[in-house]
């Protein structure tokens, strides 16, 4: 697949002058969006992730039809395609017919990102109360919390496909993936190491559902009763007490055990301790003698630096293979084409 070719015509100030208020807009559908589904965040940050790896970032994913790439694995368990709707029918109200759904997505994950302002309490009524009614001024007071995401500008101009690319699916990153296989898909559509590990640090937030991972406490290399030895043993008998044989594999498990609402670089600790959740991130951890352990112990000791790594590696994942120009559409519904 080729990556950029077109990327010169990508600007953050594309929309300037036609859709001048494009960020706010996304930012208060989202917010809005927050109160009603507090893992909002981190299911459209997995939204841009699947549609980039398809044929470029394109807004593909976002097609409906029999052919289309969200009814297939391992896009069944994508959600958050109404608020992405909400985003696009507030946007052709402001500005008609010029945003695109693929700078929609882009936008949509940045702003997810730059939005989770703070550490959760483990109290449930305390935790509806701080996304709806709580200032982050206020929240920081009462809790000690501080937040914030990374941020970073976002390349805009791109253009919709006029078809979805199910044939293509199998690009996308599987849980499953060894190490070798998860760097051969990255560097297929121009990111590196240090990349790869940026991103897998997404999963600092979000849930996952125990089907991702079950082979690892139960049948890890298709052997019976076998449990993958790279996760730490006290972990792997609270994941089999959540995700138990014959249970609901569909039961959604904390991708970060302690803090999976906050986007820090927890993650690369749980690595560390070898309390990753999903295969595909204990492997950069546990392989031996491969470049990533070096960087995941970098983001582990530095959150400022996890932070800069995956913003410019979010810029790159946004940049590959966009339709710009003439090519494709700026569709005025995200599901269907003009």
């Amino acid at each position: 697949m080729m990556v950029g070719g077109s990327n010169a015509q990508l600007s953050a100030t594309f929309y300037a002058k036609a859709c001048p208020n494009v960020s706010s807009i996304v930012r208060s559908v989202l917010k809005q969006a927050q109160g009603n589904d507090i893992w909002i965040f981190p299911k459209i940050v997995r939204l841009h992730f699947h549609d980039c790896f398809v044929n470029g970032c394109d807004a593909s994913l976002l097609l409906n039809g029999t052919n289309s790439e969200k009814t297939a694995p391992p896009n069944l368990s994508t959600d958050g395609y109404a608020v992405i709707d909400d985003i696009k029918t507030a946007l052709e109200k402001a500005c008609p017919g010029v945003v695109s759904c693929a700078d929609i997505l882009a936008l949509s994950a940045q702003v997810s990102v730059s939005l989770v302002l703070f550490s959760i309490p483990n109290d449930a009524s305390n935790l509806l109360f701080c996304f709806r009614c709580s200032s982050r001024t206020m929240l920081e007071r009462m809790f000690g919390l501080q937040g914030g995401g990374p941020t970073w500008q976002v390349p805009l101009g791109r253009r919709d496909s006029r078809t979805a690319h199910r044939e293509g699916i199998g690009g996308i990153p599987s849980q499953h993936d060894s190490l070798a296989n998860l760097a051969s898909r990255f560097k297929s559509v121009g990111l590196d190491s240090t990349d790869l590990v940026a991103l897998s640090g997404v999963h600092t937030f979000g849930r996952a559902q125990c089907a991702a991972f079950m082979d690892r406490l139960y049948n890890f290399n298709n052997v019976s009763g076998s449990v993958d030895p790279t996760l730490n043993a006290t972990y792997a008998t609270t994941l089999q007490q959540q995700c138990p044989k014959g249970g609901d594999v569909t039961s959604l498990i904390n991708l970060d055990e302690q803090t999976s609402l906050t986007f820090d670089n927890k993650y690369f600790l749980n690595l560390q301790n070898r309390r990753g959740l999903l295969q595909s991130d204990q492997e950069l951890f546990s392989t031996n003698g491969a470049e990533t352990v070096a960087i995941v112990n970098r983001f582990a000791s530095s959150q400022s630096q996890f932070f800069s790594s995956f913003a410019n590696a979010m810029i790159k994942m946004g940049n590959i293979s966009p339709l710009t120009g003439s090519n494709g559409e700026v569709r005025l519904d995200c599901r269907k084409i003009n």
